[in-house]
């Protein structure tokens, strides 16, 4: 009982001013090819247009970006450490991670080799977001979802110790060693942020005993809301205090002066997700308080509240009342799919004009109403 009113009085203190963090969720879509096109230079491109954007995502003040990892015709994001390294020798303040890594497509100490490299590379500045993927792309290198879900929850337990002490002995159904030295054996970070990607509340309370941070999409925000309270009590069974810095939502953000315009982008992004979801056996038409993945045919739903779209003040609107309504303090903004046109655009106005309301924006707990509060960004 000393130890849940210890952690009561600490998640009072996290309470107090927590503020809205806004990042950009990259998702690197690959451009429409006919079948077998290749076009070197179009890569090139895209490559050229997206480093431009993350450069510029620095001087926005937006708090940092996440990439996303997907294989085999998705995105041009197969491996996102190497884009993490690039934009890390460029950039200043930026927070940089992985939301997440597909833990069951690698070797787990390999894993902790590279994000050791790549704490020291961005000075500190590394987020470590783990993923168990997604069930279309393991399939094809032969992984079914059980697998892969066995493997996931092998590997973190050796990625977890391996991050407080890089000799590292397991013995397992798919790893065994003994006194494996890791190199670099020493991270910049003394606690790097550790993330996990969470589609259902059985994963929510797993990444609250294993002291990480989570991040979900997709589901209405009562949905998320469900799964967010799950890793709040769960984690105060384990003493642990938990605030708004704790979670994460990520959404599709369309933004212009022209509200028709931006409804109009948001039903194209809508149907670009449902052609990136086609075939994941854990799409459901409505989701359930008591669905838990990853099971074939269940998981999570689609839903309206993955879309946000308007102008500047009704998308911060938006935002402000979906963050505080789960208790997010972190807000992944997927601003464009790939290289569009108007991307630029659109991360112009959301870093001029929504990006300072979110830095002043105050989450309360989801169960008071909300207040706000004019603090300087930090």
């Amino acid at each position: 009982m000393l130890e849940l009113n210890r952690a009561a009085e600490q998640n009072h203190l996290l309470w107090e001013e927590p503020l809205i963090k806004p990042w950009i969720f990259e998702f690197m879509q690959a451009p429409n090819l006919g079948a077998g096109e290749v076009r070197q230079d179009l890569a090139s491109a895209v490559f050229d247009e997206a480093f431009g954007f993350w450069l510029e995502a620095e001087r926005m003040g937006f708090e940092g970006i996440f990439f996303s990892e997907h294989h085999f015709g998705l995105s041009y994001s197969p491996s996102p450490n190497l884009l993490i390294a690039a934009v890390s020798r460029r950039t200043t303040r930026l927070r940089l991670g992985t939301m997440g890594m597909v833990v069951p497509l690698y070797a787990p100490w390999r894993i902790v080799e590279e994000l050791a490299m790549l704490d020291h590379l961005t000075n500190g500045r590394l987020e470590i977001g783990f993923a168990a993927g997604v069930p279309q792309e393991l399939l094809r290198v032969g992984l079914s979802m059980e697998e892969a879900r066995e493997r996931f929850n092998e590997s973190l337990e050796i990625l977890d110790a391996a991050l407080v002490r890089p000799v590292v002995n397991h013995k397992g159904k798919y790893w065994k060693f003994e006194n494996l030295t890791l190199m670099p054996n020493v991270f910049l970070q003394p606690s790097p942020p550790k993330w996990t990607t969470v589609v259902s509340t059985g994963s929510a309370q797993r990444s609250a005993q294993r002291r990480s941070k989570i991040c979900t999409g997709f589901e209405s925000v009562g949905r998320i809301t469900e799964i967010f309270d799950v890793y709040r009590n769960e984690s105060a069974e384990l003493g642990v205090a938990v605030g708004p810095d704790q979670l994460a939502i990520r959404r599709n953000v369309c933004i212009s002066h022209d509200e028709a315009e931006a409804r109009e982008a948001s039903r194209a992004e809508k149907a670009a997700t449902l052609k990136v979801v086609a075939g994941d056996p854990r799409v459901v038409a409505n989701s359930s308080p008591l669905l838990d993945a990853p099971r074939a045919g269940s998981g999570f739903s689609l839903h309206d509240d993955d879309y946000i779209a308007g102008t500047p003040a009704q998308v911060i609107e938006q935002i402000i009342d979906q963050c505080r309504r789960c208790g997010a303090g972190h807000f992944l903004a997927m601003l464009g799919r790939g290289a569009t046109a108007n991307r630029r655009q659109t991360q112009t106005l959301f870093g001029e004009e929504v990006i300072p309301q979110l830095r002043r924006a105050l989450v309360d707990r989801p169960d008071r109403s909300a207040r706000t509060c004019d603090k300087s960004p930090r």
